[in-house]
């Protein structure tokens, strides 16, 4: 009797294990728990209605798709397009007042450049007019952007470096000479009309009769045109201007019977603003001159 209850025993005791290995396969069979298993293949985000074309992952998770590239025809919003629109003040470029006749009132209240000069210059230099800055400090070509002076000394036509405030010396030093075909000065050559620069070439006629250089140097085109203009009944220069020495018929300050006139040399301008021609082809020209200026130089030492 005792091995047959225990034998019942045992009989139960199986049915129960073998029930609990039936309900734990049947629970894991249902469920499938690994089909709920985070991985961490890629970034997710909880699926929202907002984002119901985003694509997703075998599991229902949102996959975080990479940023779009920037465009430069991606539309912008209405702000942001009227900033663009109009810049800030301080990027905005200051608008420069347009340049154009100046009467001579303008600037009455600075004071005329008297000329440099003396007998027998060698070379006697025709500028424009005075600029402001020279009117003010009352020397030549006082602007730091004019070029006029470190022009002579490296073509040649001065031994060193001279400055403005020695303009008035200049006679004594080199034998050079200064003038303008226009005397009252102006903030540039635009503010000039045609009628009183064509004015000024007969003061420039009559100061070569006075004191007889051997060379007047325009030192500018537009200064040569003026004279040209007016020694040719209004024609104008043309295709017969060049740079350099001009034929002995354009002498100036020609005395019939008495004196053959000053040879002249155009030269190219000095001033900042001309940009026409490159800096190497002004210096050549300038280099001219300078050649003929030693030259020159060195024989009246010997004749002396």
């Amino acid at each position: 009797m005792a091995l047959l209850k225990q034998s019942k025993g045992e009989q139960r005791l199986d049915e129960v294990e073998s029930l609990d290995e039936e309900r734990v396969a049947t629970f894991k069979g249902r469920l499938q728990l690994q089909d709920y298993m985070h991985t961490a293949s890629a970034p997710v985000l909880r699926r929202s209605p907002r984002n119901r074309s985003t694509p997703s992952t075998d599991d229902g998770a949102t996959v975080l798709p990479p940023p779009p590239p920037q465009s430069s025809t991606s539309r912008a919003s209405p702000k942001r397009k009227a900033a663009s629109a109009s810049p800030s003040p301080a990027k905005k470029k200051r608008s420069r007042a347009s340049s154009g006749y100046a009467p001579p009132s303008t600037y009455a209240h600075l004071s005329l450049l008297p000329d440099a000069v003396a007998p027998n210059l060698l070379v006697f230099f025709i500028g424009l007019n005075p600029g402001i800055q020279t009117a003010r400090t009352g020397h030549a070509y006082a602007h730091p952007s004019n070029l006029f002076w470190k022009l002579l000394h490296s073509s040649g036509v001065t031994p060193r470096l001279c400055r403005a405030d020695e303009d008035r010396q200049m006679p004594e030093l080199y034998s050079l000479g200064l003038t303008n075909i226009v005397a009252r000065p102006s903030r540039n050559g635009a503010e000039l009309s045609r009628q009183e620069m064509d004015e000024g070439v007969a003061a420039l006629e009559e100061k070569a009769r006075r004191w007889r250089p051997e060379t007047m140097c325009v030192v500018g085109k537009s200064i040569w045109e003026s004279i040209w203009r007016v020694r040719h009944g209004g024609k104008p220069v043309g295709a017969a201007f060049k740079y350099g020495w001009q034929d002995e018929s354009e002498n100036m300050g020609v005395v019939p019977g008495d004196w053959s006139g000053a040879r002249v040399f155009v030269a190219s301008s000095t001033s900042g603003l001309a940009a026409t021609l490159s800096p190497a082809e002004k210096q050549r020209i300038w280099n001219e001159l300078g050649v003929w200026v030693k030259t020159r130089r060195a024989e009246r030492e010997k004749e002396a």
